[in-house]
């Protein structure tokens, strides 16, 4: 009797498990309470940090070749899961605030700053162009976009860039407003803009159609991401003759494919390659990247301000990274905090779908440059 215990406690997981399963465990523990008892972007968190707990559970054998984890990151793998998110993220955004005010490409460009920065910092680390272009991407602020260019360039990256990017897109609401508070003066977030021009239904139908022209032509490496996400901006401004498409699009495919993707990425996050000195590198040059991305921004926002004569307010350039639309959302908060009635949502949508682009096509030139 005594012996079958200890041969039913040696073939289970608690014989197997040691101090890094224990931290990640751990880990996954606390993103999981962040999300659900803190709100920080459950979307995202509950499926990654879920995924990372069943990834290190001993002798599951999840993540096996075979295993239902291992199957189901073939969507990662090959490339599936990243452009149906932002197919997703297209039939549910209204790009109606860039195409009413095409100077937000600028500051939606000038926010891909951190992109390159955090690139040229990890080539000096000792990173390899590959490692170093998939590192900088986390500075946009765009979880598929990472996935997707990391997946082809550095896929031994994958699960420390994963929780990287999708941690600082969680974190949006926290990084952001000190950044901007520090580059901004209380006068600068106080400024009232303007109410954005109509925008007609076929200018909205037509502006996804010659996006998709131009940018894949430019920059062919981006057409799967800038592809679907134009598609999916086409079903919704086209909803009225398909609205089950829109539906489908914007909730059922978006939110499966939010669970498939986020349980996946987190299931990349094992102790054995992720409590690495490499990892915390990782974690700090994307933390900077982001930084740097929402400053350029908003530098960029001043510039911009400036040249106005005081008609743009400095902050929607912060929301030219990609984490749409937490980033618009943070400029709206942080200028009520400033006059309860300035109202500078839709003014930041502008910079926000700008951003998007930007990264996909930043992403594009990476691939391109070092595929």
């Amino acid at each position: 009797m005594i012996e079958m215990l200890q041969n039913f406690f040696a073939s289970s997981g608690l014989f197997a498990m040691d101090i890094g399963t224990i931290i990640m465990l751990g880990i996954s523990c606390l993103f999981l309470y962040l999300a659900i008892a803190k709100g920080y972007e459950p979307y995202l968190l509950i499926p990654i940090a879920f995924g990372m707990l069943l990834a290190n559970l001993p002798l599951a054998g999840l993540t096996d070749e075979g295993g239902l984890l291992d199957l189901l990151y073939q969507g990662v793998k090959l490339g599936i899961y990243p452009p149906l998110i932002f197919l997703g993220v297209g039939a549910s955004t209204d790009f109606g605030p860039l195409i009413a005010n095409p100077k937000s490409l600028l500051l939606g460009a000038a926010a891909q700053l951190g992109i390159f920065f955090a690139f040229l910092g990890a080539i000096i680390l000792g990173f390899t162009p590959q490692e170093a272009a998939s590192i900088g991407i986390i500075g946009g602020a765009d979880g598929p976009t990472a996935l997707y260019l990391t997946s082809r360039l550095a896929p031994h990256l994958l699960g420390a860039i994963a929780i990287a990017a999708y941690s600082y897109m969680a974190l949006v609401p926290v990084i952001q407003p000190p950044i901007i508070r520090a580059l901004t003066t209380p006068e600068e977030r106080k400024i009232k803009m303007t109410n954005l021009r109509p925008v007609s239904k076929r200018e909205k139908i037509i502006f996804p159609i010659v996006v998709t022209i131009v940018v894949t032509l430019i920059v062919p490496s981006a057409g799967p991401l800038i592809g679907m996400l134009m598609l999916g901006n086409l079903i919704k401004e086209a909803g009225d003759a398909i609205p089950h498409l829109v539906t489908a699009a914007k909730d059922t495919i978006m939110y499966t494919v939010t669970i498939l993707l986020g349980t996946t990425v987190g299931s990349t996050a094992r102790a054995e390659n992720f409590l690495t000195p490499q990892t915390l590198g990782i974690l700090a040059m994307g933390l900077v990247a982001f930084s740097i991305g929402t400053a350029g921004g908003v530098l960029f926002g001043k510039i911009m301000c400036k040249l106005s004569g005081g008609k743009i307010n400095p902050m929607i350039g912060s929301a030219g990274v990609s984490a749409v639309p937490m980033a618009a959302r943070v400029v709206q908060k942080v200028g009520q905090a400033e006059d309860p009635s300035n109202f500078l949502l839709m003014h930041a949508m502008g910079p926000n779908v700008a951003g998007v682009i930007g990264s996909a096509v930043a992403a594009g030139l990476l691939l391109n440059m070092f595929s």
